[in-house]
């Protein structure tokens, strides 16, 4: 009984992290913004795992800390980046379902 307690708090222990990793989740937390807490940004940091290549998940973290990067990325008219937006787009419209 007494191993099977343990288990059970390592496995929430561990589901709540003891920090959060991944570039999108560092940004979000170094953002300063007041929803920034580790439960919203390992949410964002594990839909971009899903969604967003790391070379995506890096561009995409520079927007935290450079909003005009993200418009000037958007009204690109290059195809990589008209590509990457579109991918972009869908990590936020799931990022903002999955993690409310």
């Amino acid at each position: 009984m007494r191993f099977l307690f343990l288990g059970m708090a390592l496995v929430v222990l561990n589901s709540c992290g003891a920090g959060v990793r991944g570039e999108l989740g560092k940004a979000c937390m170094a953002s300063g913004r007041s929803a920034a807490n580790p439960a919203l940004c390992s949410c964002v940091q594990r839909t971009a795992n899903l969604n967003l290549s790391g070379r995506d998940q890096k561009l995409a973290a520079t927007f935290f800390e450079d909003p005009q990067r993200a418009q000037d990325t958007r009204q690109s008219d290059n195809a990589g980046d008209e590509a990457f937006w579109l991918r972009y787009r869908a990590f936020t419209d799931t990022a903002q379902r999955q993690c409310r």
